[in-house]
């Protein structure tokens, strides 16, 4: 994974974040020495919140974007190292899985039209790695679990030939003690109920990363605010409605991935363990709450030490890299992640909304783009918060309803009660996104094309979980078997994605 606010490689990302990693397993003295350099990493943090500048005169937004390869017969294809070199574009990335790459976009200000210029840009390059997939009989699809994948898809050489993945899949079962289980009740009866020895089900959960840049005293209301738009974002945005041939929730990838990367035994589940995958437990006053509760609950995974002294180079007048505080949050996967990171020396903050599924096109991701940015916005100006009016366990639930049920949720809003998801964004939500969007400079021509897709979504009742859904229903319907109706779903699927139509006008198999 590449930093996405600037296209390539965050050389203290390290292994979490994508670069190569020294070793698969290590000893007592090195777990030791790690948590000790992180908490100073910490300490050093706390006093750069508290004296040091950060970059956010222009605040930069930034997008990853998580893809699927499948060949013609739009099943799993294990071809993505071939495929990385035959598209030959630093913006696009291995991934966990060898059916899986990352496309990274490159940071801007959103402003004008900038929003429909990043349409055409990621057309073209969308357009263009796929020609290049072709070449080698690959087909990219932009989903948030390929419908296709199968148990055979989840053993066997699955995982991209990496080093910091082995090491990642080894240090998370060893935590653990034994092999995941997934145990996930459908909305519709099905259920799934399966054990795996692999961070296999975890890779099939293609996502869209969405970066915000903010001031350090800013954070805090931001991170609140994206942690309350969490449920109506799975709402009107779900896409991932099948796994492993069951139909489970309209954001499978949710359940799915919480599952699959949660590293405790059941024993320390029922003793209150915080998962590794976490919405969290509380609204926050600063940051630092979050790096905080990092250090203090979850035990490291990767420790990989630097050789840097984050105080003598604070000391000193320079920007510390804090690159074990950095590794270690990036083995913790909050839905909203904080992130420090330095640019051209500068340090800055950014919030990484890791909610939303990959596509389903083009337009959609922009409509959700900018429905998150726009209302994040607002909802973090606002003289009386919704955090101040809504308790932590309704904002909650409110991301469990979102992505259990999709756009047919109800949702609890401070002032509304309950309500569906659709009249909850067409009547507050949306207001919110347009002026938020306003306020940051973007054009109106900009605004209606985008959030007129939020829109028709609401007033249609369909999003990507749900075409998907009444697109294998009516085929088997036909009498066609579930996997050849999902097979056929994708194809459909796969050809409206490129011809970049928002998936509420789509037409059904």
């Amino acid at each position: 994974m590449t930093c996405a606010c600037t296209g390539r490689p965050s050389a203290a990302y390290s292994a979490a974040m994508g670069q190569d990693i020294e070793a698969v397993t290590y000893t007592r003295e090195q777990r030791q020495r790690f948590r000790e350099k992180v908490q100073l990493c910490l300490d050093v943090f706390e006093r750069m919140l508290a004296y040091s500048h950060f970059d956010f005169e222009a605040p930069m937004t930034g997008m990853e974007i998580e893809l699927n390869l499948t060949g013609d017969d739009f099943r799993p294809r294990m071809d993505n190292a071939e495929v990385l070199r035959n598209i030959d574009d630093p913006l696009f990335q291995t991934e966990l899985a060898r059916y899986n790459i990352e496309f990274n976009v490159q940071p801007r200000l959103l402003h004008g039209d900038s929003l429909i210029g990043l349409e055409d840009d990621l057309r073209t390059s969308l357009n263009s790695a796929q020609e290049k997939s072709i070449e080698l009989d690959n087909r990219i699809v932009m989903v948030g679990i390929l419908p296709t994948v199968t148990e055979a898809d989840c053993t066997g050489d699955w995982m991209s030939a990496n080093t910091r993945y082995r090491a990642l899949n080894d240090a998370m079962f060893t935590a653990r003690g034994e092999d995941v289980h997934l145990d996930i009740a459908g909305t519709t009866g099905e259920q799934l109920h399966r054990y795996f020895d692999s961070l296999a089900p975890e890779a099939a959960c293609t996502s869209m990363q969405l970066h915000l840049q903010v001031a350090p005293l800013a954070f805090a209301d931001h991170w609140n605010a994206a942690q309350a738009l969490a449920g109506p974002q799975l709402a009107v945005g779900a896409n991932s409605a099948f796994f492993l041939g069951q139909r489970l929730w309209a954001e499978s990838r949710i359940p799915v991935f919480t599952q699959a990367a949660d590293t405790r035994s059941p024993e320390l589940m029922n003793q209150g363990v915080r998962p590794r995958v976490w919405f969290g437990e509380r609204w926050i006053t600063s940051i630092f709450d979050l790096f905080e509760e990092n250090v203090r609950y979850f035990p490291s995974l990767l420790p990989e030490m630097t050789d840097e002294d984050p105080l003598a180079v604070l000391e000193s007048g320079g920007v510390p890299v804090l690159g074990e505080m950095r590794l270690h949050n990036g083995t913790i996967y909050r839905w909203n992640r904080p992130i420090y990171d330095i640019v051209a020396g500068r340090p800055h903050l950014r919030v990484e909304n890791r909610v939303l599924p990959a596509g389903p096109t083009i337009i959609d991701t922009l409509a959700n783009t900018a429905f998150y940015f726009g209302a994040v916005r607002m909802l973090a100006q606002e003289d009386r918060p919704i955090w101040s009016r809504m308790s932590f366990a309704a904002a909650e639930d409110n991301f469990g309803a979102g992505a259990k049920d999709g756009i047919d949720a109800r949702l609890y809003w401070p002032g509304r009660g309950d309500l569906p998801a659709t009249e909850l964004i067409l009547r507050h939500l949306l207001p919110l996104a347009h002026e938020g969007l306003a306020g940051m400079g973007v054009s109106q021509a900009a605004r209606e094309r985008y959030l007129g897709v939020i829109e028709g979504r609401c007033l249609s009742g369909i999003n990507g979980a749900a075409w998907q859904g009444a697109a294998v229903e009516r085929l088997e319907a036909s009498g066609m078997p579930r996997a050849e109706a999902l097979r056929r779903m994708v194809e459909a699927y796969s050809a409206q994605m490129h011809a970049n139509v928002p998936v509420h006008e789509w037409e059904l198999p």
